[in-house]
């Protein structure tokens, strides 16, 4: 067994269908009162149907603009109304864009956040935070932006369109699979990482087509399968998947989650015989002979898009994201070669299957 280091981190996780009714008990434990509830403009009847659960704590004010990649003037507009409104946490109820705002507000303002995600992102496990300015995503690692509770309720998720729920998995996934060839892995994070594959895995063609009981169960399954593949991003560094989804996403405006499930098949064809050990245990969490090919089907499989052009991205951007990309590379397990990734990027732009 080769050596590692693990570093463990103080935060709190309540699991479990109708979890958000601990809510209060959590901000008491905590000696918090003023949280600032953050959703995005759709989510804002779901958000304030959880804040009901606060208990002698108080929302004391509304923030309902978050967006994806977290732009920094609407990082300013948060920011300005907890410093005004006195605000002692943020709430944070909704996706990534929505805790990745609390994660931003944290960072300048120092104040908690009590996460309650509804879908499988991840952002809630990670001191990871991200910012897009100048059209630039820049990304960071701070332990003041890791949430201090985070509520998993899976009753939540439940209102996540499937098409979103598909490739919000598939984001996760991505987490974990990187995870398993990351040059800071560890053995607890390699069996967190494969664990939290094979729940996606299990639970996204239920959440494609299942209903009832069935389809309970699978949500539930799915944010377990979050909750692990989040953890190991938190934990571990990612690679050149994870670079070149800030790169698009930051650059070309493109959505996160679609951005990922697009991209994480060519990633690992990419990477897969410089991590050999890694791609058979992706395999094997997806039940599939090829990590690659495997990602590629349950994105294809689930009606989840497979190629950049569907996403809006332009044929003239690919050179500038290559370009971007290549400025500052990620650890990764094979050399970032220019030629070679920009024939990874046209492959993940035209949606052909990955090599095996």
């Amino acid at each position: 067994m080769k050596p590692f280091v693990y570093q463990g981190r103080a935060q709190r996780v309540v699991f479990g269908a109708g979890s958000t009714e601990q809510l209060g008990a959590e901000l008491n434990a905590l000696g918090l009162k003023r949280p600032l509830l953050l959703c995005t403009p759709t989510q804002r009847d779901q958000a304030e149907r959880v804040a009901k659960q606060l208990g002698d704590a108080e929302v004391v004010g509304v923030f309902d603009q978050a967006v994806m990649h977290v732009p920094i003037e609407t990082v300013r507009q948060a920011r300005t109304l907890a410093d005004r409104e006195g605000a002692d946490c943020t709430l944070a109820v909704g996706g990534g864009s929505t805790i990745g705002l609390g994660k931003a507000i944290a960072l300048e303002f120092g104040v908690p956040i009590i996460a309650v995600p509804t879908t499988y992102a991840g952002s809630e496990m990670t001191p990871i935070y991200g910012i897009t300015e100048a059209s630039l995503k820049k990304t960071g690692n701070d332990l003041r932006v890791l949430p201090a509770v985070v509520i998993y309720d899976s009753l939540l998720s439940m209102e996540l369109p499937v098409a979103l729920s598909i490739t919000s998995g598939i984001n996760a996934i991505a987490h974990a699979a990187e995870g398993l060839y990351a040059r800071d892995g560890n053995p607890v994070m390699d069996l967190m990482a494969q664990e939290g594959i094979r729940a996606l895995a299990k639970a996204i063609p239920v959440i494609h087509t299942g209903a009832g009981e069935a389809l309970a169960q699978a949500r539930e399954e799915a944010l377990y399968g979050a909750w692990l593949c989040g953890s190991v991003l938190g934990n571990v560094g990612m690679a050149l998947h994870h670079k070149l989804c800030h790169t698009l996403g930051g650059s070309c405006n493109l959505p996160h989650a679609e951005v990922h499930t697009v991209v994480l098949p060519h990633a690992l064809a990419y990477n897969a015989l410089a991590a050999p050990d890694a791609m058979e245990r992706i395999a094997t969490a997806l039940g599939s002979n090829d990590a690659a090919q495997g990602v590629f089907d349950l994105a294809l499989a689930h009606g989840a898009p497979t190629s950049l052009r569907a996403l809006g991205m332009r044929a003239q951007d690919l050179d500038r994201v290559c370009d971007i990309a290549m400025q500052v590379p990620y650890p990764n397990p094979r050399p970032l070669e220019k030629a070679a990734l920009r024939t990874l990027l046209q492959n993940a732009f035209e949606g052909l299957r990955p090599d095996s």
